[in-house]
């Protein structure tokens, strides 16, 4: 019976102040949302534990500010991550605009060895607020941004509503889990499944009973 080792994966949230990062994390790992909004002071990190394919898998999501004053927390923060996970708010333009600076800060702190394969996921979050114009423009651009920049999976959540979060993160997972290069890979036998139909299929389920939000597709 092969050895069921867990895979622990390292995943860095990036995003303005306020498009609610702390909320995303808050709803997938401990299913509770915070009304009252507390900025983010420079760092910190929860954990997840789940199933991804055949592999157990441990996912540490690092939280940052998004103020000027705690950007550049060095490269040590960023060193060792499997996935940058994206987040701007649909009904802020401004928020989807620093998205490249965003990414552009990621790829020179973390310094990948292949930049154009290090796996990127964003999230457009706060679905539940209204203003379907601006949400509707702000994800027509995301969704060409991700695709310009190699097809990056491009999702729409509510961290208030739990709409999306879920598969959001296992998305998240299974890119990560394409970076992650175990010593003994070999042995494992690692067998990545990088169709995502399953969780397309949850998605789609969910978003049957909320018909006000545009139907979501991910591109990993």
């Amino acid at each position: 019976m092969p050895d069921q080792k867990r895979v622990l994966l390292k995943v860095i949230v990036l995003g303005d102040s306020g498009v609610g990062k702390t909320s995303l994390m808050n709803q997938y790992v401990n299913k509770k949302f915070r009304e009252q909004y507390k900025a983010t002071i420079g760092a910190d990190f929860v954990t997840k534990e789940l199933q991804v394919d055949d592999k157990h898998v441990t996912l540490q999501i690092w939280d940052t500010a998004g103020q000027e004053r705690f950007q550049s927390l060095g490269a040590a923060f960023y060193r060792g991550a499997d996935c940058c996970v994206l987040v701007y708010d649909v009904n802020a333009p401004k928020s989807f605009e620093t998205l490249r600076k965003w990414h552009e800060e990621f790829l020179k702190q973390a310094d990948p060895v292949d930049p154009s394969t290090f796996p990127f996921v964003v999230i457009g979050n706060k679905v539940d607020v209204e203003g379907e114009k601006n949400r509707m423009n702000n994800m027509r651009k995301a969704r060409e941004w991700c695709d310009s920049r190699g097809n990056i999976p491009c999702i729409e959540t509510s961290a208030k509503e739990n709409y999306n979060v879920d598969v959001a993160f296992h998305c998240v997972a299974k890119m990560a889990l394409t970076h992650e290069r175990a010593p003994d890979e070999e042995d494992m036998d690692i067998e990545i499944n990088y169709s995502m139909a399953g969780l397309l299929d949850s998605a789609v389920s969910e978003a049957d009973h909320k018909e006000h939000y545009r139907e979501w597709k991910c591109g990993c």
